[in-house]
Formats: structure tokens, C-alpha cells, sequence
């Protein structure tokens, strides 16, 4: 990364220059969530930000692994203390997938989408979408149920020529869609643009996030969608609670909403 146009950038974003937070940037590490979820507890300003061009250990939701090519994609982490209860936790997820979707739309020129609760993926004509990033959102919680600090880790498939054999056939990315690269730096900074913004917007109005959510997410609403959680169940989506999660119909009008286990696409019966 260019580190001097990306500080000279980032200086002037309202995430950073109101939260008095820095960027730390890294060749390689092992997780930006890890090392930012550690200098939260160590009282880190609001707005740090760290972006490494290589995880050796990315996470995802679940503990799953994140492929983290050197260079190849955008691989940061935002720390945020916002004034919100514990109940509103998973709306930061909703609003940074937001946050993901503004940015890629307008620095790369197509259209993704957002599978509950923080995948990015971009539908595919006749076929499954394919992932392009994801993001995983790690808090901490004070004895009055309040959040004390939340790390936002996002993930993004930039200038990958190709993906791994092991997740070529559901994974993409812009430049294997556009044939063309990205500046990682200029996606970042319209990235925590954006995301300044979703999250001003968030603790003025909780509630708004859901309903923007579900308006801009494919999967919100009508999916047909398999749900790998308990013994595992199929239905179709049918928007989201009041605390954010989301709301499945099965086939005999109950409503289940999934707490821990991925929703995945599934064909029409």
C-alpha cells in the first residue's frame, strides 16, 4: 500500500479524524480482529484502524478461516465505541454490510449483494452467488449491558487473478468480475467514509438500519434459503426481528430465527 497517500487520505475521513483514532498498517499479522480486539481491551482510542496486506490466521464467522492472499485483498479491522446497548449488537453488522455494499457499488462499478448476516456476495445469473467478502463484528460488554468497544473486521476479494481449487466454484472477486485492478487504498477510504456515516445513523435510529437492510438485501426477504443450524431446516426469508435477526417461514408458517448457523441458497422445490 501507498502508506503516505493512504494517511493523507484517512486523515481527513470523519471516522478517523472524529473518534482521534490512528491507522496501523501491517505487512502481515496473523488477525487484524485479533490484534484490535486486544488493543480494545487496553482502552485504544474509538476510530484505530488496522490493515494488514496479509493475515496469516483471518477468521470469519464461526471460527471459519479466511483466505487472506498478500496483496490481493482489502483486509481491515475498525474499532468503535459506540453508545448502544448490548440488544443493538448485531445492527452493527447489518450497518457495515451496508457500509461494504455503498463502497464496492461505487468504487468498482457493480452490484453485490447481502446474505444475513455478513457476507458479501454477487448474484450470479442461473446460478448461486459467490462470496466476495465478508465480516465479522467482535464486542465487548460492560456490567450495565452496554457495549463497551466493537472491532468490525472486513474482509474484501479485491485483485485475486483466481481463487484457491477449494473455493474456486463459490468465490470471486472485483477484479476476476471487472478484469480490471482496484486501489486497495481508495477503496479504504471510501470504505470508512461510509462506514462513518452507517454508524452515525445507527445510534440516531437503530430501528432504520433494519428496514434499510432488508430493502437492500436480496436475501431478506422471499429467499428460499437452507439454514445449517440444529438439525437443520429450509425455508424462505421473511425480513428481520427487532433485533436483527433473521426471520425464516417454514412450510408450515412457523417462524425460526437462525442464532448461530449459516444461511445458504437453496433451489425452488
Amino acid at each position: 500500500m501507498d502508506l503516505e497517500a493512504l494517511d493523507a487520505a484517512l486523515a481527513g475521513t470523519a471516522f478517523c479524524r472524529a473518534a482521534g483514532g490512528r491507522v496501523l498498517h501491517f505487512e502481515e499479522i496473523s488477525s487484524t480482529n485479533t490484534y484490535l480486539v486486544e488493543q480494545a481491551q487496553q482502552d485504544a482510542a474509538a476510530g484505530t484502524v488496522c490493515v494488514a496486506d496479509r493475515q496469516t490466521a483471518g477468521r470469519g464467522r464461526g471460527g471459519h478461516a479466511w483466505h487472506s492472499e498478500a496483496g490481493a485483498g482489502l483486509y481491515v479491522s475498525a474499532l468503535l465505541r459506540p453508545e448502544l446497548s448490548v440488544s443493538h449488537a448485531l445492527k452493527i453488522s447489518l450497518a457495515a454490510g451496508l457500509a461494504v455494499q455503498t463502497t464496492l457499488e461505487q468504487s468498482c462499478g457493480f452490484h453485490v449483494d447481502l446474505r444475513w448476516p455478513n457476507d458479501i456476495v454477487v448474484p450470479q445469473p442461473g446460478a448461486f452467488s459467490k462470496k466476495m467478502g465478508g465480516l465479522l463484528t467482535e464486542t465487548g460488554v460492560s456490567v450495565e449491558g452496554q457495549l463497551r468497544y466493537a472491532v468490525i473486521g472486513i474482509g474484501l476479494n479485491l485483485n485475486h487473478i483466481e481463487m484457491p481449487a477449494e473455493i474456486a466454484a463459490s468465490a470471486t472477486s472485483a477484479r476476476m468480475i471487472t478484469g480490471r485492478s482496484v486501489r486497495r487504498e481508495e477503496v479504504l477510504v471510501s470504505l470508512l467514509h461510509a462506514l462513518s456515516q452507517e454508524m452515525i445513523l445507527l445510534v440516531q435510529d437503530p430501528e432504520e438500519i433494519l428496514r434499510r437492510f432488508t430493502s437492500k438485501s436480496g436475501w431478506a426477504l422471499g429467499k428460499r434459503v437452507k439454514v445449517d443450524e440444529d438439525e437443520g431446516y429450509t425455508g424462505v426469508t421473511d425480513g428481520l426481528d427487532e433485533r436483527g435477526f433473521l426471520r425464516v417461514r417454514l412450510a408450515n408458517g412457523a417462524i425460526r430465527t437462525p442464532r448461530h448457523g449459516g444461511v445458504r441458497e437453496v433451489g425452488p422445490e
